[in-house]
């Protein structure tokens, strides 16, 4: 009699386990293989999970154990390698492995979507829409402008090509069609090619040399830290190593930290390979991201971009993985599976038995330090491509200046004379809203969020306020809240009052704008990008989307408006990212032929991390830091972990987090691992819920992990587990 088959499924549950289900009835045993989807019977839903093994036996009796519904794949969606990969980071980072190997599939396949993609709508122009005249829709111009974009394309359009040129284009396309002038049909739908268009330009004799030592390792694992600074042509770097991985009939995987960043990358990668390339973030819709995940899948796309999650993108052919500004938080998920997705490229590379490249001007100490341990190769780029020379850097003491909202006279000057040189300026200021703070002047009211332990922004062009920790926001309200008074002031700088400040100063010139609510729509960044590129903005005001990855070749002046922000913090990580994002906002400047300056105004002009930048470079700021972290045992000498926890009320996290820590000591008898804490967090309450942290620090990954592991199990069975919402975090990116 054969012996009974039971299948261990994941679930998207929070419970750290897989669940044990008897194959689908009539299911044949040689499709039931780990990465396949299974409709299962969940409770009293039904829910999507994925096979990841198979035994002879189960811990359940089998008169308890349900059958699978169905299974949704004749093959495996998520290949051996990949989730050998996710099974790992589940254990590293104690995250509940269905949440783990949810998050690797697009929205359309979690919800139980074929992998079959229907065809997609097309236009293209009637016989009767040819013979129409633009006086028949002189009332109509929106459907003029559809007709005559079909009327110059030889190929029928898709939603994507009109999106690129019209907003709202959809009610005056049906218009077209019940006109008879627009016809629609079904086209399959395929990754867009690249042109290239562009040639390669000749490489520096760095850049050479770094291709060079890269290609060489092609067919192994390497890791490369490619430590060039601001302009130095990294991105050409990148490009030269994949146009040799596509030539061995291999994909490019490139990770870049932001989804700002991800259109420029992408028609820079197009203008130079006439390939498919698949792109993967948050922006695109659920049938987009499902395109480019099959795409890359089945090996038609060469090269796959994409911010964080695309690391866990299936590779048919896999050549080259490349990390952009590796130094970046944003590569750390932050809630749920709260993974770094360069230490996992990393890993995945090494499994792959392919290189790796990280690529930024200033390297992550953690980085830095496993090259001084020999995991990893650096390739340096000490000199920009152009032939530019480095921007001067100047401090401005704020000390003994008077300000116009936030502007020293010292800056406003050096702003005219750059702008009389018919020459662009750049303005960064690491705060977006008109001021961080509304206040009333008689009484001293601010205007504090009512779900957080901050306060609201005054947002000028919406007039609302609006808290940047919780979301919440409201009208601003006529009086004060307080005494009645109508004399309500803001109170500091946010880029909108910048901006309003600037127009004052310099009513000639054209201004723009780049932070979170000025790109919001849809093409708003190309657009805007667009716009400097042309040289009708002269003045750039922006937050951190602009410090990075942008190349303004007319930028010759680049003001830090207040680093003061990032001097002084309560995260031993404070320093380090303040160091990265002067020296990446300060690369904008003096790129091209023209020499660049920038300006720091500080009211701590003789603050360690400031002189050292301004006398020597990042690489010293970066020696003095890693010596600092070792005397004070911090990462990268160390390994962190920190159990956070949060609920409505206010007494439950600590209690929580006093018992785990009672639970965590009982198994910590070698005592290799402290605990500290538990305190409240630096922001005890945060949209409405009140929160508390316990920190772990050993000297070594090993006896954490291993402590971890035994008090996991424990902390679900404390009397406070199911009060609270709490969840552990290994190598934080900030201890806040």
């Amino acid at each position: 009699m054969p012996s009974t088959l039971y299948l261990h499924i994941a679930v998207p549950s929070p419970l750290r386990c897989h669940f044990d289900y008897l194959p689908p009835k009539g299911a044949n045993p040689q499709t039931l293989v780990p990465g396949i989807r299974v409709l299962v019977p969940f409770g009293r839903r039904k829910v999507v999970g994925i096979l990841v093994g198979s035994a002879n036996q189960s811990d359940v009796p089998q008169n308890k154990l349900r059958h699978a519904d169905a299974l949704l794949d004749e093959q495996a969606l998520l290949p051996t390698e990949l989730l050998n990969l996710l099974n790992w980071a589940s254990e590293y980072y104690h995250a509940p492995i269905g949440e783990v190997l949810h998050s690797a599939l697009p929205a359309l396949l979690r919800q139980g979507k074929s992998t079959e993609l229907t065809s997609a709508p097309c236009w293209l122009i009637s016989d009767a829409g040819e013979e129409a005249t633009s006086q028949t829709l002189a009332r109509a111009p929106k459907q003029a402008a559809l007709l005559q974009q079909l009327r110059n394309s030889d190929k029928p359009l898709q939603a994507e090509d009109f999106n690129k040129q019209h907003e709202n284009w959809r009610a005056p396309l049906k218009s077209l069609i019940k006109r008879g002038w627009v016809i629609e049909q079904q086209q399959r739908q395929h990754l867009p090619c690249g042109d290239g268009s562009q040639q390669a330009p000749e490489l520096t004799e760095q850049q050479q040399q770094a291709v060079e030592s890269i290609n060489q390792q092609l067919s192994r694992y390497a890791c490369y830290l490619l430590d060039g600074i601001t302009g130095s042509g990294k991105t050409e770097v990148y490009l030269n190593v994949i146009a040799e991985v596509i030539q061995q009939g291999k994909q490019a995987l490139v990770l870049v930290p932001e989804i700002s960043l991800t259109p420029q990358t992408v028609n820079r990668f197009r203008s130079r390979f006439k390939v498919p390339i698949a792109v993967m973030h948050s922006g695109l819709n659920d049938r987009e991201r499902l395109l480019a995940w099959l795409a890359a899948a089945s090996g038609e796309a060469s090269i796959i971009i994409g911010t964080r999650s695309a690391l866990f993108t299936p590779l048919a052919k896999p050549g080259v993985v490349i990390i952009d500004e590796e130094h970046d938080n944003s590569f750390k998920q932050q809630d749920g599976f709260r993974y770094h997705a360069r230490d996992l490229a990393v890993l995945r590379a090494q499994r792959l038995n392919i290189p790796i490249i990280l690529g930024t001007a200033t390297p992550s100490l953690e980085s830095l330090m496993n090259v001084k341990q020999q995991r990893y190769q650096k390739l340096n780029l000490d000199s920009r491509a152009t032939g530019a020379k480095q921007a001067s850097i100047q401090t401005i003491d704020l000390r003994h200046q008077p300000l116009n909202n936030g502007l020293s006279k010292t800056l406003i000057d050096r702003i005219g004379e750059h702008l009389s040189r018919n020459e662009q300026v750049l303005l960064f200021i690491n705060r977006r809203g008109f001021a961080p703070t509304l206040s009333c002047h008689d009484c001293g009211w601010l205007s504090d969020c009512p779900r957080c332990d901050a306060r609201q922004t005054f947002h000028a062009h919406a007039y609302r306020l609006r808290c940047h920790h919780c979301g919440s926001e409201q009208p601003v309200p006529p009086n004060c809240p307080e005494c009645g008074s109508t004399a309500l002031r803001p109170l500091g700088q946010g880029t909108e009052r910048i901006e309003q400040t600037v127009a004052k100063l310099f009513p000639q010139f054209g201004i723009v704008r780049i932070d979170r609510d000025s790109t919001r729509r849809k093409g708003s960044m190309q657009a805007i990008l667009d716009s400097i590129h042309n040289r009708e903005k002269h003045i750039l005001i922006g937050t951190q989307m602009l410090a990075k990855g942008h190349h303004f070749p007319d930028v010759t002046l680049v003001a830090i408006l207040d680093a003061d922000q990032g001097l002084f913090g309560a995260d031993f990580r404070t320093s380090e990212n303040m160091a990265q994002l002067i020296v990446q906002v300060a690369g904008r400047a003096g790129r091209a032929e023209k020499p660049g300056h920038v300006l720091v105004q500080t009211n701590h002009p003789e603050h360690p991390l400031l002189r050292t930048l301004l006398t020597k470079d990042y690489a010293a700021f970066a020696e003095q830091a890693l010596q600092e972290r070792q005397q004070t045992e911090l990462p990268p000498f160390t390994s962190l972990a920190i159990l956070r926890a949060e609920a409505s009320d206010r007494d439950l996290p600590m209690r929580f987090l006093s018992s785990a820590y009672q639970a965590a000591q009982a198994f910590n008898t070698s005592r290799k691992v402290e605990l500290l804490g538990p305190l409240p967090a630096p922001m005890e309450r945060r949209a409405g819920r009140y929160r508390a942290q316990l920190l772990l620090q050993a000297n070594s990954r090993a006896p954490l992990q291993n402590l971890l592991r035994q008090c996991l199990k424990q902390f679900d069975k404390l009397p406070d587990a199911r009060q609270v919402r709490w969840s552990i975090d290994i190598d934080p990116a900030d201890t806040l």
